[in-house]
């Protein structure tokens, strides 16, 4: 993680008080830039229990709120360095809920294979002191 930035969502009412309920899922959510705006895509909010006719879609496209300037100068960086935009984590600020988004760069091919490596090696010590324990 290099960088960490704060965003605003649009929401609806119901998003906000299913948000307050803690029936928000960012596993699999990332972010993406397109004309000039900033959207968090595959971030799920439940649909509110008493929301009726007024929910909407769990999964769909919502547009983050930052200034021209800071999307400009994330834009860059996703073009120029290969990051990644990726939310960490929403929160409420006031009465507003706020989007952390880290820019992240993916590992190389030789960072993958030392972890894998070292993930290898601390298996194989585990087997090792389950067999001796026996």
């Amino acid at each position: 993680m290099e960088e960490k930035y704060e965003a605003g969502i649009e929401l609806f009412g119901t998003e906000v008080k299913s948000i307050r309920a803690g029936t928000l899922n960012l596993k699999d959510a990332w972010c993406s830039i397109q004309s000039g705006e900033l959207f968090v895509n595959g971030m799920h909010i439940s649909p509110y229990d008493k929301g009726n006719i007024f929910n909407k879609d769990p999964e769909r496209v919502r547009r983050l709120l930052m200034h021209k300037k800071e999307i400009r100068k994330m834009q860059e960086l996703v073009k120029r360095d290969g990051y990644t935009l990726v939310p960490l984590s929403v929160y409420f600020k006031d009465a507003r809920v706020k989007l952390e988004i880290g820019a992240c760069k993916g590992k190389k091919n030789y960072d993958k294979r030392d972890s894998i490596a070292k993930r290898d090696a601390e298996r194989e010590m585990d087997r090792h002191m389950k067999e001796r324990n026996r």
